[in-house]
């Protein structure tokens, strides 16, 4: 199945992993854009070039972690941001998905896991490198503030006064409350809240 090329900004300090990942991309029907050596280049890429998708090594010069998401996020609201990652450290998968990213995917993966990473994250789906999961414990596929919405959500508080509790906007709490469900496989609110009870992560 023959589809449009999606573009793909790559941000990496690794040559050799850059050239290597670029050319299976683009194998696959990627369009990439940069690729960018640092941080402050791939923030100045996304905001010229706005693209689909983001795939961004976690530690880069300049802007890095969490503050490139953040950056990333602002410059071009509308692009889907990856970390790239050699830590396997859960924490620093949640905090990044706080920050708005939508997937966390390590290097020693295959590439064809990465390539499937991508295709969630393109079909509006959160991905989590299986072996981030602390013993599969599915509480570590939603954030805190994700939590915190559903916990409030539970309590009947409709999404502005959500909002107003957790000092964010009713669209913020739209976004968490949709990548709560999409990681939980909720079809509607009520559904991810359901699940998110039985498994014990609100109370």
């Amino acid at each position: 199945m023959t589809r449009k090329a999606v573009s793909c900004l790559l941000a990496d300090d690794h040559p050799a992993l850059t050239a290597a990942v670029s050319a299976y991309l683009s194998a696959s029907g990627f369009e990439i854009v940069g690729p960018a050596p640092d941080g402050r280049r791939a923030v100045e890429l996304a905001t010229s070039e706005r693209p689909q998708l983001a795939l961004v090594d976690y530690r880069m010069p300049y802007l890095a972690g969490v503050e490139l998401v953040l950056a990333l996020c602002r410059a071009s609201p509308t692009t889907r941001i990856a970390v790239y990652t050699a830590d396997g450290d859960e924490l620093l998968a949640e905090s990044v998905l706080e920050a708005g990213a939508s997937a966390v995917i390590l290097k020693e993966a295959p590439l064809a896991d990465l390539l499937r990473a991508l295709e969630a994250v393109l079909s509006g789906r959160t991905y989590v490198d299986p072996t981030l999961l602390r013993d599969g414990s599915p509480r570590t596929q939603l954030t805190q503030r994700e939590l915190d919405v559903l916990g409030l959500l539970a309590e009947g508080l409709p999404h502005a006064e959500i909002g107003v509790r957790l000092g964010i906007s009713s669209e913020t709490v739209r976004t968490h409350l949709r990548k709560a469900s999409n990681r939980l496989g909720a079809a509607t609110r009520t559904q991810a809240v359901a699940t998110a009870l039985r498994r014990g992560l609100i109370v």
